[in-house]
């Protein structure tokens, strides 16, 4: 009979508790921009990239990325900071590398801003320039 007295509250309060969503507002996010650079790995990254060759040839039968990832983890935490370190030098290699490209994609960015020239969309310069030309229109009729 306890178990009644659980049921019996409302399906409303259990769900404001468990905080089933109600109220939660919807922001849109930004586009991404295809073209942009992703950025570099880290060390670990690196690392596990490499490790996980060497593990899919010593273990063919392993379809789990979790055990994969699990291995490639306590591997890594084994790992003394020499033996880290040429990982380390290609991730900061890389990392010099994704500045140079982030770089040039900022200032092609800023070459296409540049060239709209104001905040001013398009259609709005337009309708300046004729009502520009309207102007001197009427002006012209006096």
């Amino acid at each position: 009979m306890p178990k009644a007295k659980a049921d019996s509250k409302p399906a409303e309060s259990r769900l404001k508790r468990k905080g089933a969503g109600a109220g939660r507002k919807q922001t849109k996010k930004a586009a991404k921009d295809p073209n942009k650079p992703k950025r570099p790995p880290s060390a670990f990254f690196v690392f596990m990239s490499d490790f996980r060759e060497q593990y899919k040839k010593d273990h063919p039968n392993n379809k789990s990325v979790a055990t994969v990832g699990k291995a490639c983890g306590e591997k890594w935490q084994s790992l003394s900071e020499e033996e880290k370190a040429p990982y380390v030098a290609r991730a900061l290699k890389k990392k010099e590398e994704y500045e140079v490209t982030i770089q040039a994609y900022n200032k092609k960015l800023e070459g296409k801003d540049e060239e709209d020239g104001s905040d001013k969309s398009k259609s709005e310069v337009n309708d300046e320039d004729e009502d520009e030309e309207d102007e001197d229109d009427e002006e012209d009729e006096d």
